[in-house]
């Protein structure tokens, strides 16, 4: 396995949660959530905490996880994993969400497998899962199509494909998609000083930033149970399942 390095990039500051990487949800820091989850990842050669904040950094150091300070300035995730790893010796890097507290190692695992599995390797890879009919028209639920060779042709918070055939039914082709990336390291040097495309802006969706610039972007089908937390109020829907975890 060529080597791979898990970066969780944890900003304090959010417009609808502040300090949420420290806020504790069923006895434990949120992050503290994401970080036992990426420990137990077989594919990592390292796990990394991007951060700008003393207090996560603190949490990371007791929970024996290297942390890497950066710019509290710096545009996204994409760009914070960037400052992490741009002068360590790696091939690729996985940007790991901060706030999924449901994630397991085995997700992390087939998505990096996934990708260097790959006879015609992609830039990059990312996870889809099949969606419940109840999320097509949830414009926080970011839906995907994908190409013969399981490739992301586009990406969107709208219903995509449109069907004449059942408009108000499930949309054959349409997959809901998981925010874990698997990049190259050259290419998320490439995404990363390369602005905002027309796309990623109408959409606020950076993906779309990699397939402006003509990148193949690898998609590993997997059935997990998502559960970001954006808001207080998904504290209370993610907190019943931690418990059960814990």
């Amino acid at each position: 396995m060529s080597k791979t390095i898990g970066v969780i990039p944890a900003r304090f500051a959010s417009t609808r949660f502040p300090g949420k990487p420290l806020f504790k949800i069923a006895g434990r820091p949120l992050l503290e959530w994401v970080i036992r989850g990426a420990k137990e990842a077989q594919t990592l050669s390292e796990l990394i905490v991007a951060t700008d904040h003393e207090g996560i950094a603190k949490l990371c150091e007791q929970l024996g996880v290297k942390v890497m300070m950066t710019d509290s300035d710096l545009p996204s995730g994409s760009d914070r994993v960037w400052a992490a790893i741009k002068d360590l010796d790696c091939d690729a890097v996985v940007n790991i969400q901060g706030d999924e507290p449901l994630l397991k190692g085995e997700l992390i695992d087939a998505l990096v497998k996934g990708f260097y599995a790959s006879s015609n390797q992609a830039e990059m890879a990312t996870l889809i899962k099949p969606i419940d009919p109840i999320e097509i028209k949830n414009p926080n639920v970011v839906k995907a199509v994908v190409n013969k060779n399981n490739e992301a042709l586009y990406f969107s918070r709208l219903p995509i494909p449109y069907t004449r055939l059942n408009p108000e039914g499930k949309i054959e082709g349409c997959w809901q998609h998981l925010g874990l990336y698997v990049y190259k390291k050259s290419f998320l040097k490439e995404f990363c000083i390369t602005p905002p495309c027309i796309l990623e802006r109408c959409e606020s969706l950076e993906q779309l930033r990699a397939l402006w610039l003509g990148a193949k972007i690898k998609t590993i089908r997997v059935d997990y149970q998502c559960m970001g937390v954006d808001t207080p109020e998904d504290v209370l829907k993610v907190e019943p399942l931690l418990k059960m975890m814990s």
